[in-house]
């Protein structure tokens, strides 16, 4: 009887890995790298020329590096909300996370995702759930970086 019982469990163990081996999804790294670089670049290329186009227009640097980050925030929120944003990171996957455009999209499909709970509890509250972190260790690592280089201007490393 027991190793009927053995048998029977290396029989559904056999069966249960078949199942997984099938469910797995398989990876291709390098067309997912080739993907995120080719999406990366784009986002990246579409910076860029809002950046030149905005001092063609007469804008020093400054300004144009704003309207360029304005831009791209606000189409990166317009993508989001409809629904082309997510579309695009699922392909692409991390050439999505090129910083201004995918912590745009970060806070606003948490927004959208908790609007249904109300303006207060739900997209004000849970709209940093994402950005949040980001914005605490962020500041945290200025402050820290902020401090070793005073420190090393002080022993007269820097």
């Amino acid at each position: 009887m027991g190793s009927e019982s053995n048998q029977k469990q290396q029989e559904r163990d056999k069966r249960y890995n078949e199942y997984v081996k099938q469910v797995t999804p398989t990876h291709n790294l390098f067309l997912n790298m080739a993907k995120a670089f080719l999406v990366g670049g784009l986002i990246c290329v579409l910076g860029q020329f809002l950046l030149n186009y905005g001092k063609s227009m007469g804008l020093d640097k400054e300004l144009a590096g704003s309207w360029c980050s304005l831009i791209l925030v606000a189409l990166s929120v317009l993508l989001t909300g409809l629904n082309i944003y997510p579309r695009l990171a699922k392909f692409g996957g991390a050439g999505t996370l090129v910083p201004i455009t995918g912590f745009a999209n970060s806070v606003a499909a948490s927004a959208i995702e908790y609007k249904k709970e109300g303006q207060v509890f739900g997209v004000g509250c849970k709209i940093f759930t994402i950005a949040g972190p980001v914005i605490l260790y962020g500041i945290f690592s200025s402050w820290l970086l902020g401090v070793g280089y005073w420190i090393g201007k002080c022993f007269g490393v820097f």
